[in-house]
């Protein structure tokens, strides 16, 4: 199989939560045991940090990840989902997988694959514990998928743990209260290995500290409103820097030597470093037009304060969601006087765009419907002046679409 072949196979073979939702979740880490055991345990010949977190973990991973690289280590970096290219789950200092290695993976394992019965997080999680091991990285950052407790990366023994913090996401799978989310979270803390905690609520504080005293592991909470920079825009940005400002300095705790110079320059340069993207991106100009992949409750309200501090004439948003979100408490945060054309993500998930006018309609939000992101993209800029602002998101596909 070439490399268009072998993704055509893994995302009809293989069950993929980005697509399917909760049928393709597994409630066990039997199958990433088996397969890594197949592979001669490869998560076992690198060190790694762990990072969960409902919000700010993919941001936060890149930021460390960045960091790492500039004081010269070489540096692994696994994350989902992705936007263009399923190889943005991979990188080594910012360079994404080969082609040829996912394609060399999935020709030698593919009936093993199959034989335990692997979702598709699971065989890429694989995939990025054997590259990193192949690669022989001085340290692997490693995002959580979903959760944490069962996550399938859940199995490698980090030097440091991060929880960038703690809100209501994917309560199907994870519980209906904060305590019962962050338990889950909390889930990656283990023995001796230090944890960081994010900016969160004092309800969260209470369940990871006594996770981590439970277990025997040091919980360091995340500085606040830290003088460093980052090179990525948005209200949530501080935090998540603050967080990563800990996570430093609990690394040169453990005898890691991070400068302070390389703490500066990987804060400012992670996009030039990692590649990140989708994170208050602005894609283009005379009318501005912002994206940005933030899709619960919690991410919105920090894009809606954003928003707020932006200049502009007329605000205009394209959104589409997914079906198993929060979508009534998304839609209550949206602003009111802002013009908009709904659509939907091209996923079986997807919120139709015709419930999501419908909804839409019942919160006092205006607009139009155009199923396709593009397409209400193209609609939005075809109206729009050019001292307006366009803003597209909702959900992480639909972000992916117009890029």
């Amino acid at each position: 199989m070439d490399y268009q072949q072998t993704l055509d196979w893994l995302f009809h073979q293989l069950a993929s939560f980005q697509r399917v939702g909760q049928s393709a979740y597994n409630e066990d880490l039997g199958n990433i045991n088996v397969i890594c055991s197949l592979l001669n345990h490869p998560q076992n010949n690198f060190k790694s940090i762990h990072v969960a977190g409902t919000n700010g973990k993919g941001s936060t991973s890149h930021l460390i990840a960045s960091v790492l690289q500039e004081q010269g280590y070489k540096v692994g970096l696994y994350t989902s989902p992705h936007l263009k290219d399923y190889r943005e789950r991979i990188k080594v200092n910012g360079e994404m997988i080969s082609k040829k290695e996912v394609v060399g993976f999935v020709n030698a394992h593919k009936e093993d694959f199959t034989e335990i019965g692997l979702s598709f997080f699971e065989m890429s999680t694989a995939l990025a514990f054997a590259y990193f091991s192949d690669q022989k990285v001085d340290v692997a950052v490693i995002e959580v998928g979903l959760g944490g407790r069962l996550d399938a990366t859940n199995i490698i023994n980090p030097e440091l743990s991060v929880i960038t913090n703690v809100a209501f996401d994917h309560q199907h799978l994870l519980g209906d209260t904060i305590a019962l989310i962050a338990k889950e979270k909390a889930g990656i803390i283990k023995e001796s290995v230090p944890v960081v905690l994010g900016a969160t609520s004092e309800e969260v504080r209470s369940v990871v500290a006594e996770t981590a005293a439970q277990i025997g592991s040091k919980l360091t909470l995340s500085s606040k409103n830290t003088s460093y920079e980052s090179g990525l825009l948005g209200a949530c940005q501080q935090e998540n820097t603050d967080t990563v400002q800990t996570v430093i300095e609990q690394l040169r705790l453990l005898g890691w030597d991070v400068s302070e110079a390389s703490l500066k320059r990987g804060l400012l340069g992670v996009v030039e470093n990692t590649s990140l993207r989708g994170r208050w991106e602005q894609i283009s100009s005379s009318p501005m037009v912002i994206c940005d992949t933030g899709h619960n409750p919690h991410a919105m309200k920090s894009i809606v304060k954003q928003l707020n501090k932006m200049s502009y004439n007329k605000l205009w948003m394209v959104i589409g969601m997914v079906g198993d979100k929060d979508v009534s408490a998304i839609l209550e945060l949206l602003p009111k006087d802002a013009n908009y054309i709904f659509c939907e993500p091209n996923i079986p998930r997807a919120l139709s765009v015709n419930d999501l006018f419908n909804r839409a309609v019942q919160y006092s939000l205006k607009g139009q419907k155009s199923k396709h992101a593009t397409d209400a993209l193209v609609e939005a800029r075809k109206q729009a002046q050019q001292n307006d602002l366009i803003f597209v998101g909702g959900s992480t596909f639909v972000v992916a679409e117009i890029l």
